[in-house]
């Protein structure tokens, strides 16, 4: 059976499935979004981009927490627009081996954390760190022992008490070779961060790292959804292909590309009891998001999820 084959057998098996299996009653619209490439730093033109591409999601525009005026300006043209904040990124090494670099980027990442909970984002998000000394998100052997779980226990507990927030949550996206590298481990580290204020961003790609997760990545997706579903505010849209070489090789690519189970992906976000958003990423074009986008929309419309 050939790939394209493979994919119309499941996209109608998946599709009688849920619809047998899941009432339109149980099910919420999700938020799909991702990035724009309109030049303005007007937050009402920037709105009004979004919701012309079909998005009901945004990333955070650019902004500082201490920017009131800009900030509300964002607020309100946004949701005028019925376009969620979904998150606002940090994406700094809290765990730089470095000292003076350590305190530097935890702080960024609380003053990342302010312009969330000033501008209604969903969530703040960051990864939990690396011990690699030459790669922010590298490999190291540290990256999964107690020791860095019990650092990232204590830097999320310092960015929330710093913040206090009550509209956006702090979240931490998994990696492949960090904690939380999986359903388990992230559920692990929200029972011990021990805050109202955290919460789980969910980017089903960078837990599947290994190839039982890849052939089984439909269950991977559905038990993430299962254990952190109460806590999941963001999540990220994206797509692996398997690159055959003489060792394994996972390669980010355009959603529809690669063997990721949006049935699954989108038919669980669907069920969760808010309107989620689901943000594309780390693609290079305006047409290769819209391919990506394109491709959602159509997984959807198969399986009976609407969008915001």
């Amino acid at each position: 059976m050939t790939r394209t084959d493979r994919r119309s057998f499941l996209a109608a098996a998946g599709a009688a499935v849920l619809a047998g299996s899941v009432k339109a009653g149980d099910r919420h619209a999700v938020r799909l979004g991702g990035p724009i490439f309109l030049k303005s730093d007007d937050p009402a033109e920037l709105a009004r981009e979004h919701r012309r591409l079909g998005y009901s999601a945004a990333y955070c525009p650019q902004a500082k927490a201490a920017d009131t005026v800009r900030v509300h300006a964002i607020e309100k043209a946004f949701a005028s627009e019925n376009v969620t904040i979904a998150e606002v990124g940090a994406w700094v090494n809290m765990l730089d081996p470095d000292a003076e670099k350590r305190r530097s980027n935890l702080q960024y990442v609380v003053e990342r954390m302010a312009l969330a909970e000033a501008a209604g984002a969903r969530c703040c998000v960051d990864i939990a760190g690396s011990y690699n000394p030459t790669v922010w998100y590298g490999p190291s052997p540290k990256n999964l022992s107690q020791q860095f779980f019990d650092a990232t226990v204590d830097n999320c507990r310092h960015v929330i008490d710093e913040i206090k927030p009550k509209r956006s949550k702090f979240t931490i996206e998994a990696m492949g070779w960090s904690l939380p590298d999986g359903p388990d481990s992230y559920l692990k580290l929200v029972k011990a961060v021990d805050r109202p204020a955290f919460g789980v961003h969910l980017d089903v790609c960078n837990v599947i790292n290994s190839p039982e997760r890849f052939y089984r990545n439909s269950e991977v997706i559905a038990d993430c959804f299962r254990k952190l579903g109460p806590w999941i505010v963001s999540c990220h849209a994206k797509d692996l292909a398997w690159i055959v070489e003489l060792n394994v090789h996972f390669q980010e690519v355009i959603p529809g590309r690669g063997e990721i189970d949006y049935r699954t992906y989108l038919n669980e976000l669907s069920q969760l009891p808010v309107e989620t958003p689901l943000m594309l990423e780390h693609l290079k074009t305006a047409e290769e998001y819209e391919e990506g986008k394109r491709y959602i929309q159509k997984v959807a419309a198969q399986i009976g999820v609407t969008f915001a």
